[in-house]
């Protein structure tokens, strides 16, 4: 049946929608089908092929190829669409199991009651190709910049329009802080995901993202595309400050020169484009104390001690540029810290070195008491870096003779009195542990019980104060202890110090 109109409707639809026209075959075929399934009392299995060059389509039923089925006594199972083989091969003698024969049929007319029938199938194929069209368009370039229209702004969030019949959602929390933004603005995000909703593809847009910032400086600075500069860390404040991490590959190419640009034009592009967000570009370092250094730019480190157990690091800075160190609400030194990895505190220089000295002596006079030596040779000792009892006890003998007028009888005096010194402690250590009684400001704090008590002035902690100084860490290795109920305790026991 030749019908120029399906041809028509293929047009149109493929255009409209900017799909392919196989797309659009496909669902008038599976409509046709449909239709001409309804005619018969029983659901017969149809197919229609159109001639995708002149419209003229032919229908034919179907059935499929089976073997005799013992429970149905000879015969099939569903007579509407099986045939027996035996049957099947009277008109086709290489039919096999499995196979389908196909009769041609009268096929309906692709008219108003036909095009009532197709409209669902139609519309349901389109959409399905839409998204799938989207999905194989942007999945590809997630990561990537993508820029588009406002369109709606509803409640914070914004509804930009890409182009093409695609949307992508700017969420609230994904928008700079008091940016104003209206309808029909021009506005460009970082693309973060992509998620299948009922109603088709999400595409989830960011203002805020870290990598938002790179791939602006990716676009404004070439040296970055063609390898010459590398980005190794961001991290923004979003709307206000941000701090970037970058390398040179080149040893003739400044790489914060050619970030910021001739007048600072480069950087300022993307400041313009992030709402008047400042960005300070930071030289990258493998030595990570002077990557933090570079990081807490502008103010200067006097010194640094670093902890690597708790991956974080002390900062000592002077009392006059303690403010800038910190920065407002503690912004530069929380930027530095995501720049970074590292856990930093920012202390004051002079107190760090009163601190230092502080501890020194401790260490000095603890080793005269714990191991029955002059103060001339506990002050080498702490001058050359150790700190701890066990240190002496257990360091190579090798490094101590490293130490000027060590011989190696006095190290290994040294040794065998620390590990006297070790022994002892833990035996009284032992000792305390067994006896030890909770105070009565432990017992009767909020949220503790007699047995916990207890087990606490086992592990030394015996007062309020002790349970102040621990961590959370600390108090899970306690039995049936788990990190809620840790943080309520420590916090409980801190509140005279926030009262003081």
């Amino acid at each position: 049946m030749a019908n120029k109109e399906i041809l028509t409707v293929v047009d149109v639809f493929s255009n409209e929608k900017e799909i392919d026209k196989e797309v659009v075959f496909q669902a008038i075929e599976a409509a046709l089908e449909a239709a001409t399934a309804k005619r018969y009392q029983n659901q017969v299995k149809v197919r229609v092929a159109i001639d995708r060059k002149t419209g003229d389509y032919t229908t034919y039923r179907r059935w499929e190829v089976v073997d005799t089925n013992p429970n149905c006594q000879g015969d099939v199972e569903f007579p509407v669409t099986q045939i027996l083989l035996e049957v099947a091969q009277f008109d086709k003698p290489d039919a096999q199991v499995g196979d389908v024969i196909e009769d041609e049929i009268d096929s309906v007319e692709f008219g108003r009651i036909a095009a009532q029938h197709a409209k669902q199938i139609i519309i349901q194929k389109v959409r399905e190709a839409e998204r799938k069209k989207i999905l194989d368009a942007y999945r590809p370039r997630l990561g990537e910049l993508v820029t588009g229209i406002v369109k709606r702004i509803e409640k914070g969030s914004v509804t930009v329009d890409l182009g093409g019949h695609v949307e992508a959602l700017i969420a609230r929390e994904d928008m700079i802080p008091r940016e104003p933004v209206r309808v029909g603005d021009r506005i460009r995000g970082y693309l973060k995901g992509i998620s299948q909703e009922p109603r088709g593809p999400q595409l989830s847009v960011s203002r805020t993202a870290p990598e938002l910032l790179t791939v602006l400086f990716r676009l404004e600075v070439p040296e970055i595309g063609e390898g010459k500069i590398s980005i190794m860390a961001a991290a923004r404040d979003p709307g206000s400050r941000a701090k970037l991490a970058v390398k040179s590959n080149d040893p003739r190419l400044d790489p914060i020169g050619s970030c910021v640009g001739m007048r600072g034009a480069r950087v300022q592009s993307v400041t313009n484009e992030l709402a008047g967000e400042r960005v300070d570009i930071i030289l990258w370092n493998p030595n990570e104390a002077q990557f933090v250094i570079n990081a807490m730019s502008p103010a200067e480190i006097q010194s640094i001690v670093v902890d690597e157990d708790r991956h974080s690091m002390d900062l000592a800075v002077s009392y006059d540029n303690l403010s800038q160190a910190i920065g407002r609400g503690g912004q530069n030194v929380r930027l530095a810290s995501q720049l970074t990895g590292w856990e930093l505190n920012v202390i004051d220089a002079s107190k760090a070195e009163q601190n230092s000295e502080e501890a020194a002596q401790k260490t000095i006079q603890l080793f005269m008491e714990q191991l029955d030596i002059d103060e001339e040779i506990a002050t080498i000792l702490v001058e050359v870096g150790f700190n701890a009892i066990e240190e002496i006890a257990y360091v190579p003998v090798s490094e101590m003779l490293e130490i000027e007028g060590f011989d190696e009888g006095l190290v290994n005096e040294l040794r065998s009195r620390a590990k006297d010194a070790l022994l002892i402690s833990a035996i009284a250590a032992e000792e305390k542990i067994e006896t030890a009684c909770p105070a009565q400001d432990l017992l009767g704090m909020d949220g503790m019980d007699a047995d916990l008590a207890y087990q606490l002035a086992g592990q030394g902690i015996v007062s309020m104060a002790d349970l102040a100084d621990q961590s959370i860490d600390d108090l899970l290795a306690i039995a049936g202890m788990d990190e809620g109920r840790a943080a309520k305790l420590i916090m409980k026991a801190r509140e005279p110090w926030f009262a003081e």
